[in-house]
């Protein structure tokens, strides 16, 4: 293997270019009779983007038509199903429709591409105002071995991550080039544990290396798929039993991965981040029951990017996740955790919540109507000696507002949503959330400059310390509309419009402005209300 690092920038385009034109011509080839399986495919409107779930992703044809025995129960909770692992684009080979791979049942592949535009019209992520109209690439390759040499499995992911046409500085948000998001040795017992009352496998599974994944409900653990970039670890995953067993713990330590956009990315030797996670689902016809301890030890790095990289810091969170049905009157999703430790000088003392109920109609259309309320705190007084802001740590921030406006941190959003699924080719979204500050006092994360990244400096416009700039932030009308072309192309087209109250309002007109001073950083006084626009197409090649 070549090192990304060691490669020029020229010899990197067109080794990639190469790679990726030779493999589209023999795969689409290979697939071209795959179009006329769209009846049997399904959407999943639980994650993200409607689902391409390859047929071979959780069990081989052969055992496509068995009854299934396995006690795991997807909620019905918007968002909130973690990936599948592998990632659903990947299948085995054997899967494929090439005849001559049918006995290929051990080898896992996958190739997938993903392209959006997006127009955003005063984005008050900015501190200047106006219109921008990037365009985000990314692309991911899967290959992994299971079964042949068991014990023994590995995996690597492959991602090119970039944006074009962006007129702000871009950051690792946006760009992390020809990296490995997955590139582990796996350990697995089939029968480590023996089997459960209903006959399955329950093994144990031991992972090193670098880890991508997802778990629960995506609020502390994810991959970050709305992201053009992917959160990664370094370290190693135990985990005593699957999905498809009664019961389940996870036990993981790992370091998390800089991402580095044009170099080969680094583990953060000054943060580890471990813990455990049980799974209870003996009665998951009824609830799902997820007990967890997660924590963070960061040791201060001087020459850290953000203040907080260079404090010492450490923080315990137990908590616990419930989701399942009551009967056919509803759906419901809950969560709790409270966090204590220290962050530098100060004792660290902080909460958050989630609930969501739900209920699907009896309807050709499928209709949900569902209710959410989420809420974590913020620091009360900056000058009290703790802090009670609400750390997400490694959790996705989209569903909290498709414009990344607001975070899993001091936080109080009521939200009503409906969907529709009037076939299983196309589904409506609709949403409207009220977003207030649980502290006045904090900062509203992802404004005016003010996200963590390792490019822009936080210039400190998103706080008000004294707390007058009020804790209204604002409210959102979010739409999309989801339709699958293909069983390998899906399209989604959303909107979103955000109407600034008191806080932004408040927060744009205190900062320097750009109209009237020379200072910088500055300020584009402008209203606080923004859209956002934005159409996708994620294509899996097998």
């Amino acid at each position: 293997m070549v090192n990304p690092s060691q490669v020029s920038a020229d010899d990197k385009v067109a080794m990639g270019e190469e790679v990726v034109q030779s493999s589209v011509v023999r795969i689409v080839q290979a697939n071209s009779t795959e179009s006329k399986k769209m009846e049997s495919e399904s959407v999943d409107r639980s994650k993200g983007l409607p689902a391409i779930v390859p047929e071979a992703n959780k069990q081989s044809k052969a055992d496509a038509n068995k009854p299934s025995t396995s006690y795991y129960r997807r909620t019905d909770g918007y968002a909130t199903n973690p990936e599948s692992d592998p990632p659903r684009y990947v299948r085995r080979l054997s899967d494929i429709g090439v005849e001559r791979f049918k006995e290929f049942t051990w080898l896992d592949i996958g190739f997938e591409h993903r392209t959006r535009y997006e127009w955003r019209n005063n984005d008050v992520r900015r501190v200047e105002g106006g219109e921008d109209n990037p365009i985000f690439l990314r692309h991911r390759a899967w290959i992994g071995i299971r079964d042949i040499l068991d014990p023994f499995r590995f995996a690597v992911e492959f991602q090119d991550s970039r944006v074009y046409n962006n007129k702000h500085a871009i950051t690792d948000q946006e760009r992390n080039e020809y990296d490995l998001i997955n590139a582990y040795g796996e350990l697995y017992f089939k029968k480590g544990l023996g089997v459960d009352d209903r006959g399955q496998d329950r093994p144990i599974r031991f992972r090193v290396g670098r880890l991508a994944y997802e778990t629960t409900d995506r609020r502390f653990i994810a991959r970050n798929e709305w992201r053009n970039t992917t959160n990664s670890f370094e370290g190693f995953r135990l985990n005593l039993g699957r999905e498809a067993n009664a019961w389940e713990l996870d036990l993981f330590g790992m370091q998390p991965v800089r991402r580095l956009q044009t170099k080969f990315d680094e583990a953060n030797d000054h943060l580890w981040f471990f813990g455990a996670i049980g799974h209870w689902r003996k009665w998951s016809d009824f609830i799902t029951i997820q007990p967890y301890y997660m924590g963070q030890k960061q040791t201060a790095d001087p020459t850290g990017f953000t203040a907080t990289n260079r404090l010492d810091r450490e923080i315990h969170m137990p908590g616990f996740r419930a989701y399942g049905k009551a009967g056919n009157l509803f759906d419901y999703d809950v969560s709790y955790n409270h966090q204590l430790g220290f962050s530098g000088p100060l004792r660290q003392d902080a909460q958050g919540y989630t609930v969501e109920v739900g209920r699907t109609f009896n309807h050709p259309w499928k209709p949900r109507l569902m209710g959410f309320y989420g809420y974590a705190s913020g620091d009360k007084d900056p000058n009290d000696g703790e802090d009670n802001r609400f750390d997400r740590f490694f959790g996705f921030a989209r569903p909290w507002s498709a414009d990344h406006y607001v975070i899993y941190e001091n936080l109080k959003a009521p939200k009503i949503r409906m969907d529709l699924q009037p076939t299983q080719k196309l589904g409506f979204e609709l949403t409207y959330a009220w977003y207030f500050l649980a502290s006045k006092r904090d900062r509203m994360f992802d404004i005016l400059n003010g996200n963590i990244s390792n490019t822009e400096p936080d210039p400190g416009f998103n706080r008000d310390r004294t707390g007058q700039s009020g804790d209204f932030a604002g409210h959102a009308l979010e739409g999309r509309i989801r339709y699958q072309v293909t069983p390998r192309i899906n399209a989604i087209l959303g909107y979103t419009h955000f109407t600034a109250e008191d806080f932004v309002k408040n927060r744009i007109a205190a900062s320097p402005s750009c109209a009237s001073t020379h200072a910088h950083p500055c300020v584009d006084h402008r209203s606080g209300n923004t859209d956002f626009l934005y159409f996708e197409v994620l294509i899996s090649l097998l």
